[in-house]
């Protein structure tokens, strides 16, 4: 297979010859093989994991994005993503840096959704007048 790893603004990894891929959905870890049905997943963030014969397994921690498969071609676009071969120091940098941005996403998104919805009852307000 070709895996494909797509960042906002450039191409994080381009590999040749994956034997195989692992990858985290809301729904949990899921598999991918080279003659697998195409498919499409939405990722939370996590560690992808991909093996070839040149490198063995590589760990890429990911933060949340896509997968798209078709034929022997696998396309992952994300926000962001880490390299490494230490599994503790990628987890932790999924769940100090991804998840983290997730919280603050959340509460910026709360904000939004009260001003919002102060701005409509204000308008109701203004127009019972």
């Amino acid at each position: 297979m070709r895996l494909k790893i797509l960042l906002p603004f450039r191409v994080f990894a381009d590999k040749t010859g994956v034997a195989r891929i692992v990858a985290e959905s809301r729904a949990g870890s899921f598999g991918l093989l080279p003659h697998r049905l195409d498919c499409v997943a939405s990722l939370t963030p996590g560690i992808l994991v991909y093996e070839t014969e040149d490198e063995g397994q590589v760990y890429t921690a990911i933060d949340e994005g896509v997968l798209i498969k078709t034929g022997l071609e696998v396309r992952v676009s994300v926000r962001n993503a880490i390299v490494g071969s230490d599994l503790r120091h990628l987890q932790s940098a999924v769940r100090d840096e991804f998840l983290a941005l997730d919280e603050q996403q959340q509460s910026v998104r709360w904000t939004m959704a009260k001003l919002e919805s102060n701005i409509v009852h204000r308008l109701t307000e203004l127009h019972r007048e």
